[in-house]
This record gives C-alpha cells, structure tokens and sequence, in this order.
C-alpha cells in the first residue's frame, strides 16, 4: 500500500506548489477549514493564486491570511462579507473576485470532480451572475450554462482519516469538503484522527480513500469563533 501519511502539512505539500495555480478548500466560514495546509502555504510564499471557496476566511484568519500576504490573485467564492481586508483589496482593484451562488458553486465542484465540464441551472438568470454566460431554453424556461471546477489541488479538512485515506466528516464540517475533495489533480488532506486502514465502517465513509492523495495529523486544533454574540450582564 503506498503510503499517504505525512509528518507535518508542509511536507504535504511539498512539490504540489506553483504560482498562478488554482486551488480549491474545503470549509464554511471557519468550520472544517484546512487550517495547517493554509499556514503551510502561507509560509512557501506562492502568489497568484486562483482560490474557490465558500468564503475567504476572517481577517487573518484561514484563508484571511493568504489575503493579507497578498497571495491570492482571484476568489470565487459565494459569501465574503466578514472580511475587511477582502473588501479592501477588491475595492482598490487588488483582487479579482468571482461571485457565485452557493448552491451552484457546490455543483461546480463536484461537476469537476465527476468530469462534467459544464452544466445549465436556473440559479442567476436574469441577475448580474448570467452576465457573459451562454443561456439556452429548456421546456420553455431559461437555463445559464456553468462550468464545472477541477483544480491543481484541493485542500480540505477531516475529522477521521484511516492510513489508506479514507475520510469522515464531522456534522456540518462535512459542507464543501465532500465535493472538493474529487475537484482536483490532487487532494490532500488534514484530520483530526488518523486509525489503522479497516478500523471505519464502511458505511460511514464520506470520501473514498482513492481521492486522497496525502495526509496529515492536523491536531491539536483550537476552536475558532466567527461571530461572539453575548447578552448584557443583568445588574446585580
């Protein structure tokens, strides 16, 4: 069996980096992002980065972080509202920014990952989302045509990994991580717990380990808070 198990994300990543490359990352706001594959290419420096995700992160958090190092060249994301940075460098004309509906970038992963180049949905006719985009007519209705996203690399978090990399997701840490995991040349991931191949059962696997690539032990992780909602303290 060929072995898929790396002692840190760095060596994880080791040769897979390239400038101008397009990678796409798991998670929804910071719950399952690939924290320690971001900080590893954070620290290799690569720039020019085409990066699909759902959002980009917090400021100088998960993906926040390669925005601030200015490594990111283009964002296709669907949601990007909590970060100053973000919409810093979009409105000084420092980052090229692709919206696109949630629902139809999901599809757009897995499409890619299923060596579908391209599909027509509903979601954006008629809005600014259709612009440029070919429409045709089915049964009466218009349709805009997507295309499918297969990157270099997809980057995605875990919470149970066996040796052979086979993967489990945590409740709704399981978001983009699922499709992004086959939308690419490439997928490496980071869990929290990695068992001997055999221990899951088969049933509960989410990703077959024949997508998975490399793998790293990503734990300890310590728990991230997008939002702090607190009530007032009521007088004594």
């Amino acid at each position: 069996m060929v072995n898929k198990l790396y002692p840190d994300a760095r060596s994880a990543l080791e040769g897979l980096l390239f400038d101008g490359m397009q990678i796409v990352s798991g998670g929804f706001g910071l719950s399952g992002i690939p924290e320690r594959l971001i900080d590893a290419i954070l620290e290799n420096g690569v720039k020019d980065l085409t990066i699909a995700s759902n959002n980009c992160g917090i400021d100088n958090v998960g993906l926040g972080k390669l925005l601030r190092a200015h490594q990111i060249k283009k964002m296709m994301a669907s949601y990007v509202g909590e970060n100053k940075e973000f919409e810093r460098q979009y409105l000084a004309g420092e980052l090229e920014v692709e919206f696109c509906p949630q629902g139809t970038l999901a599809e757009r992963c897995r499409a890619g990952g299923a060596g579908i180049p391209g599909f027509y949905t509903k979601t954006g006719v008629g809005t600014a989302v259709a612009e440029g985009k070919e429409v045709k007519t089915f049964d009466g209705q218009e349709y805009i045509l997507e295309r499918g996203i297969f990157a270099d690399l997809a980057i995605i978090k875990g919470w149970k990994a066996d040796e052979a990399g086979n993967l489990i997701f945590r409740k709704t840490a399981r978001n983009f991580n699922q499709p992004m995991a086959t939308a690419a040349k490439i997928c490496v991931a980071e869990v929290e717990e990695i068992v001997p191949t055999g221990s899951l059962d088969p049933d509960c696997i989410h990703v077959p380990g024949i997508y998975v690539k490399r793998l790293v032990l990503g734990s300890p992780y310590d728990k991230q808070i997008e939002f702090r909602t607190v009530r007032q303290r009521e007088a004594a």
